[in-house]
């Protein structure tokens, strides 16, 4: 992780390189939402390499290159021709726009099988994040260690999360007790929630809230194996399959 800036734009203590990036783009939902895959793909990269065709970029990332040099271009990041992206120079905007310049301290709540798997995960911490705090309501579950933090009773949110700066709250709950954990977690000053628990979360304006529903995304990807299986099952089979399949993706583009 790139650790130069501390609320200072890229690009601003790297020699002569100016500063690409605006004080703060406004930036589409989905582009926001394909930054962390370009970032993945930089940090992919073997060591040494200094520049990237964009082509070659948006492979690593599963875009067109269309697709990413639009999505770049938001941030002042055009590449130069012939040559591709400074790499450095994109990760620093990238990971600033994110705001990865900082790490950010995060509570996670609820420790049954997920939010135990969640809280021993490593790989949050090279993406720029901190577990800085785990809680549950069940008293078999205070004071269980997992990864170096101790298990606390949700009542101690508040003073955990004044603490330890926490600006992103994990509710890892069952459906059940999300919704007071969401308030509970908004009451402490968290203004931003991943949430696991399958439901909707009502929250103030101001709260962002992302939701991950492991059984959706299963289940939309049964309606994939299901249209796959119905469309080999028509006359013509696989030939009509894949022409369906070649249109849906003339679309998708």
């Amino acid at each position: 992780m790139s650790q130069q800036r501390h609320g200072s734009a890229p690009g601003s203590s790297h020699g002569d390189r100016p500063a690409a990036v605006p004080v703060f783009p406004d930036l589409p939902e989905a582009t926001i939402a394909r930054l962390p895959e370009y970032l993945r793909a930089l940090h992919n990269l073997e060591e040494g390499s200094d520049t990237i065709a964009s082509d070659a970029l948006a492979a690593a990332a599963g875009v067109t290159s269309a697709k990413l040099r639009k999505d770049l271009s938001h941030l002042g990041s055009y590449g130069t021709r012939g040559v591709g992206y400074d790499v450095a120079l994109l990760i620093d905007q990238i990971e600033y726009i994110l705001g990865l310049d900082q790490r950010r301290a995060v509570c996670l709540v609820g420790v049954g099988n997920l939010g135990h798997a969640l809280a021993g995960y490593d790989g949050f911490a090279s993406r720029g994040f901190r577990i800085a705090a785990l809680f549950d309501a069940d008293p078999a579950r205070v004071g269980e260690r997992i990864n170096g933090l101790t298990v606390r009773h949700i009542d101690e949110l508040h003073q955990v999360a004044a603490e330890e700066s926490i600006a992103i709250g994990v509710i890892a709950t069952p459906v059940g007790a999300a919704q007071a954990v969401a308030d509970d977690l908004v009451a402490a000053g968290v203004t931003s929630i991943l949430n696991f628990a399958p439901c909707v979360l009502t929250v103030p304006s101001g709260v962002d809230v992302r939701k991950v529903d492991l059984a959706i995304e299963l289940q939309i990807l049964s309606f994939h194996e299901h249209r796959k299986a119905s469309l080999t099952a028509l006359p013509g089979g696989r030939s009509v399959a894949r022409r369906a399949a070649g249109n849906q993706e003339a679309v998708g583009s």
